[in-house]
């Protein structure tokens, strides 16, 4: 990370805990969770199965709020924002990348890319994009995950890599202050796998600031800063090391 990034803070969580309860358990999915990412950065986070790290991701993706602590985006802080709030926000801060693509199949390409700005409200003055800036923003997503020669195809008629792509170039029409990226490579093949993270470490190097959940340990050392999420406790990489 550059000292040019340091004073400029992208998404922010302080103490954050999870707890799930029923009449009889009480489950601490997170533990005081505090996690800085600045604008340009690339975080990996990584643990075991039900360490957290899902509950962690919804939470950072405004898809569910924590049971306390703060969080702030770009210096706002959205922890007590209503649900209708936070569907705004994430549609203009955060762009989601799943490991099953979610695309829908019935609509081409082009459409599945343009769907979170169809979706966007209008700003603060009242304003909505116009149809040019939609199409101006689809294509250069599009060219940047080489996808633009693909624009009117079905997602049922592409690759694994190709949809994966896809889903990358949605995730980035928007102009997000922050991808978050679940386990990319999960449902593809060592080769499509490599592709899709050396795509992801080039858009990182041109300043999109990405924070990636991943099993895979080879692909986790792609990020700037590695965390393990361990019975719900962030722990550093460094931290790790000099516990073991």
């Amino acid at each position: 990370m550059s000292q040019a990034n340091q004073a400029q803070i992208c998404l922010q969580l302080a103490n954050i805990t999870k707890v799930f309860r029923t009449q009889e358990l009480e489950t601490h999915a997170l533990r005081g969770v505090d996690l800085t990412i600045y604008q340009g950065d690339f975080i990996s986070i990584s643990g075991p199965s039900g360490c957290g790290k899902s509950s962690l991701l919804a939470i950072m993706g405004l898809l569910d709020t924590a049971s306390s602590g703060s969080y702030l985006i770009d210096n706002r802080d959205v922890s007590q924002l209503g649900v209708d709030a936070r569907a705004e926000i994430r549609n203009r801060k955060v762009g989601f990348i799943f490991q099953s693509f979610n695309l829908i199949d019935e609509i081409s390409v082009y459409e599945n890319v343009a769907l979170p700005l169809r979706y966007r409200e209008a700003d603060a003055s009242g304003k909505m994009l116009r149809e040019a800036e939609i199409d101006q923003a689809v294509r250069h997503a599009l060219q940047q995950v080489d996808m633009a020669h693909r624009g009117g195809h079905k997602p049922n008629q592409l690759s694994g890599g190709q949809q994966q792509r896809v889903a990358i170039a949605r995730a980035l029409v928007g102009s997000p202050a922050i991808l978050l990226v679940d386990e990319p490579t999960g449902n593809l093949d060592s080769k499509n796998g490599d592709a899709v993270m050396a795509l992801l470490k080039d858009l990182n190097r041109a300043g999109t600031t990405i924070c990636m959940v991943t099993h895979d340990a080879r692909y986790a050392e792609f990020a700037h800063t590695r965390y393990y999420l361990l019975d719900g406790e962030m722990v550093s990489e460094h931290a790790l090391a000099e516990a073991s």
